[in-house]
């Protein structure tokens, strides 16, 4: 099973940036689909972004524009940059891996690896 460690997340006020990585423990960044989720208080896990073998990215309607995925394979680094930074943007954000080269969708059980999340507040 493949090890996924997100970065320190932290505490920004609105309209502020935050950049989360996630560093997996094997070399699979490059091969497989990857992405980004978050859970807030009370909610069910939604999809935030994702980017597949290819660099192919997709993501959520309310962060697009705001948010962007990328990796860099020879750190097997997993990124998330959130510019625009909203209230309602707080939650756990968590990275994930799917055991398949292209993503197919932002459906949290299709994707099989999970981190153990990083807290993201927006508060002024």
């Amino acid at each position: 099973q493949v090890q996924l460690a997100e970065s320190a997340g932290g505490s920004v006020q609105p309209g502020g940036s935050l950049r989360l990585s996630c560093a997996a423990s094997l070399f699979i960044v490059s091969r497989y689909c990857m992405g980004w989720f978050r859970q807030a208080p009370g909610k069910e896990r939604e999809g935030v972004a994702a980017i597949d073998n290819d660099g192919d990215t997709s993501y959520a309607d309310s962060v697009r524009g705001r948010f962007t995925i990328s990796k860099e394979n020879a750190k097997n680094t997993l990124y998330l940059q959130m510019n625009s930074l909203k209230p309602e943007n707080t939650a756990m954000y968590y990275c994930a891996l799917a055991y398949s080269r292209r993503c197919h969708g932002l459906t949290p059980d299709r994707y099989d690896d999970w981190g153990q999340g990083t807290q993201v507040t927006v508060s002024s």
